[in-house]
């Protein structure tokens, strides 16, 4: 029995020895497969990848000029981006390579290690920490380059502007594409390098503007070491140019018309529907944004007047007594009232059991439609409303002129503005309308809010026989590099308010009464065009500040014939009052017609003895 056993013991031995080598074996043979066969194709696809590396050529910018197309209002300077590649630099000096990059860019080492890699990518690849950095700051680098291992530096123009001020709000601004921005923009040609539109023109015509970055390809071994001299070149596509529809003297005349008031300038071309002058005070100086390091957005977005803030079309306010244009309008169109009505206008007028009051607290006495526009009369305007027109037909007639909706211009952040209705108090307020907000509305207060857009594409409407042009910022598009015309931007009818022709030439002839008899004949004294408009003075619930409106045309002519200008200025009760926006609008037309600019037309009002004028004092340059 022991001798039997002690065979199946060895046989037992055999087998766990064989069983132990058949799988040394297969674990060998498995090995030199994967390192013949699978490592081989792993490494051989590793060595295709790394084989060619790009370094991006940066496409120029497309300039932006203004209607002219000879100054550029933006145009692209020489600039340098700095590069960080961590296979070149050195580990354990990092910390000090922060430090020293910090003192020579002026940016904090806080900011500096946000924008090192890591281990994001490929320690081969460079990544950039700065741009917009100077040609004497690349010096001081390159001539201390062995304390800045791992630094390089690559030609990258920054953006440059002319003009700035209020058109800043129309050509908005550049800055670095965010990594949100690069996630939702990174199958359109984006890189984490690339310069984005961020407001105005900018952003709204990126995609014309920013062109197509080229590329040089080179091969480099498997530790990124570059193998030629030469390498393959894809050349840059730079971007177009753009032509505006502003005109850049017209623009310059307009801001300094308003003046530092919180408020806007519309000087709109009603026959195509091109913005010639688009102010918003205050405005912000672009090329702040050039500068490397964080702050600058910071600190205009937190300043309290909104310098961001484009107050032509993303502010909407009562629109006061020019609004009573539109009820004009309503009344002529629907016969509700005839010439020989009249309303006795004792300063004030009773609704249920409140009291409202006229402008005039002595009264205008008997007035008809014509006369009540001159004088502004809110207790005629009231009674209109109220007795013979309704919040419906208000509603349906301000809407037909745009209020209440998007005009679409080529710029981002239009608001609608509101025009009430009973249902839209129901919804917002849960409350029942009152005869007193359709007094209100009546008069352009209450709940009646516009833009300083939509009331120029009223006036517009009354100059065309009810049609509106879609208002727009760009002209055309430039290619630089021979010159030929890309794209012209065509007039285009964005809506009609459908009244008769005969009354819209009533209209004119009444806004052009308001300057001659009624409430502008003291204010329009420019000796240079006939003009035709509507002044209104909005309330706020304070009796020292009110919005100071007027809404206006010119030249006016009988047969309404030739170019005219729409031109819209406000002022904002948060500035002192003096009734500004009317006599802003003189000095533009003064400038407009007469040629000059708003220095020269100062001087000449002076000399003129234009009382508003006297006030106006010029900045003159003392020499010593």
């Amino acid at each position: 029995m022991s001798v039997v056993h002690h065979t199946k013991i060895n046989r037992s031995r055999v087998y766990i020895f064989a069983g132990i080598m058949l799988i040394i074996m297969i674990i060998y043979t498995y090995k030199l497969f994967s390192l013949q066969i699978v490592d081989k194709l792993i490494y051989e696809k590793k060595a295709k990848e790394v084989s060619q590396r790009s370094k991006v050529i940066p496409s120029q910018r497309g300039r932006i000029y203004d209607r002219w197309f000879d100054v550029p209002l933006v145009m692209n300077v020489d600039s340098f981006a700095i590069n960080y590649t961590s296979a070149n630099a050195d580990d354990e000096n990092v910390d000090e390579l922060i430090s020293r990059l910090s003192k020579v860019m002026n940016l904090s080492e806080k900011d500096i290690k946000k924008r090192l890699p890591g281990n994001r990518v490929s320690s081969y690849i460079p990544v950039e920490i700065s741009d917009g950095v100077s040609y004497e700051t690349v010096v001081k680098i390159a001539e201390n380059i062995d304390s800045y291992k791992g630094i390089s530096w690559t030609s990258k123009p920054k953006r440059f502007y002319n003009y700035t001020g209020s058109i800043s709000h129309v050509l908005g601004y550049v800055g670095n594409i965010t990594n949100e921005e690069l996630q939702i923009l990174y199958n359109q040609g984006y890189t984490s390098a690339s310069v984005l539109g961020k407001n105005g023109i900018e952003k709204q015509y990126d995609h014309i503007l920013r062109g197509e970055n080229g590329r040089i390809y080179n091969t480099v071994d498997a530790r990124g070491r570059r193998m030629s001299d030469q390498g393959s070149i894809q050349p840059p596509e730079n971007g177009y140019d753009l032509i505006l529809t502003i005109d850049r003297h017209i623009q310059e005349l307009a801001e300094k018309a308003l003046g530092p008031r919180k408020g806007s300038v519309v000087v709109l071309d009603p026959a195509t529907g091109e913005i010639v002058a688009l102010v918003s005070y205050p405005g912000f100086n672009p090329n702040l944004f050039n500068t490397p390091g964080p702050g600058n957005f910071g600190v205009l977005s937190m300043d309290p007047d909104f310098p961001f803030l484009n107050r032509a079309i993303q502010s909407s306010y009562a629109p006061a007594s020019t609004f009573k244009v539109l009820l004009t309008a309503a009344a002529l169109q629907e016969e509700v009232i005839d010439d020989n009505y009249l309303v006795n206008c004792t300063g004030s007028m009773e609704l249920g059991n409140r009291l409202f009051y006229c402008h005039k607290r002595t009264g205008h006495g008997n007035l008809n439609l014509k006369e009540a526009l001159a004088e502004s009369c809110n207790v005629f305007f009231g009674t209109l409303g109220v007795e013979f027109l309704g919040i419906d037909i208000i509603a349906e007639y301000a809407k037909a002129f745009g209020f209440g909706s998007l005009s679409l211009i080529d710029l981002q952040g239009e608001v609608p503005g509101n025009i009430p209705t009973p249902a839209w108090k129901n919804q917002t307020y849960n409350s029942p309308w009152t005869g007193g907000d359709t007094l209100n509305a009546s008069i352009g207060q209450g709940f009646v809010a516009v833009t300083p857009l939509q009331l120029a594409n009223m006036i517009a409407a009354i100059i065309n026989d009810g049609d509106i042009y879609k208002p727009h910022i760009l002209k055309s598009v430039i290619n630089p590099t021979n010159g030929s015309v890309v794209e012209t931007i065509s007039p285009e009818i964005l809506r009609t308010a459908n009244l008769d022709k005969e009354r819209y030439q009533i209209l004119r002839e009444y806004l052009r009464n308001v300057v001659t008899n009624g409430t502008s004949n003291v204010v329009i004294l420019n000796d240079q065009v006939a003009i035709a408009g509507k002044t209104g003075t909005g309330e706020v619930g304070s009796k020292e500040h009110w919005h100071s409106w007027f809404a206006s045309y010119g030249p006016w002519t009988e047969d309404n014939e030739g170019p005219k200008y729409v031109v819209i200025t406000m002022s904002e009760a948060s500035n002192d009052w003096d009734w500004w926006a009317p006599k802003a609008a003189d000095i533009i037309y003064q400038g407009i017609f007469g040629h000059q600019t708003y220095e020269e037309v100062i001087e000449y009002m002076h000399k003129r003895g234009v009382w508003y004028a006297r006030d106006i004092h010029l900045e003159t340059d003392v020499e010593d």
